[in-house]
């Protein structure tokens, strides 16, 4: 992020969740005025291919076993080497996937909430069955609607796109490159509202039914919402 500001002489950047050192993968991060919604991607669930490196050889159907038990809502310690309070937390796993196994060494892919720490998973799913258990590698695939697929960029496309832009006029790679600030809440219901409602709602108005244009029809109260 300090880099990107940098870069580009920016006042404000700001990134949708931390990676620890040595991990790889999708890290969003949003300039000037979107850092005021990059909270709506910090809060999201992510997705992991991760490396899991077992003490002692199990059988696959045993190691499927622990997966299944661990597919659920668990609690969690932060690990020593971790930037929050270690306090005892609970976190949903949505999906674990075993992709490749040979005995010591497992490729997972990982669907849970902000906030689980894999490499304690890997821990755990260690003392679980009794061998032990690490992770090895750790790449992330998904941060809410950002996903390794779709738009991912690396900090030296970026500075190449910049001097492209700055040295020939050129500006095809940066809006490439560089989102919206909408792509951030592509993940929400929406709210469509009237031209002649953006002045009130912009200074602080509540919104009422003749403002509104179109909308999602299943939203409920208690949701989170992008109005457009």
């Amino acid at each position: 992020v300090a880099w990107i500001k940098r870069m580009f002489g920016l006042s404000k950047a700001g990134h949708g969740g931390t990676l620890d050192p040595k991990v790889t993968g999708v890290l969003p991060v949003a300039l000037e005025e979107a850092t005021k919604i990059i909270g709506m991607v910090v809060h999201t669930p992510k997705e992991y291919i991760c490396v899991m490196q077992l003490h002692e050889p199990v059988e696959e159907k045993k190691l499927l076993e622990a997966i299944k038990v661990f597919t659920s809502t668990i609690y969690q310690r932060p690990p020593l080497r971790s930037s929050v309070k270690r306090s005892l937390r609970t976190k949903t796993i949505y999906e674990i996937e075993l992709l490749e196994y040979t005995g010591r060494y497992a490729l997972m892919r990982v669907l849970c909430d902000p906030g689980t720490y894999m490499r304690k998973l890997c821990h755990d799913i260690g003392l679980y069955l009794g061998v032990g258990a690490h992770m090895r590698e750790l790449r992330r695939t998904k941060s809410g609607p950002f996903r390794e697929a779709y738009g991912l960029v690396k900090l030296q496309d970026l500075s190449e796109a910049l001097y492209r832009w700055k040295q020939e006029g050129k500006d095809d790679l940066l809006r490439k490159y560089i989102l919206p600030m909408e792509y951030a809440v592509a993940h929400l219901k929406k709210v469509v509202i009237r031209d002649s409602a953006v002045d009130a709602i912009a200074h602080g108005a509540h919104l009422a039914v003749p403002g509104i244009a179109r909308l999602h029809a299943d939203i409920k109260k208690g949701d989170v919402v992008a109005i457009f």
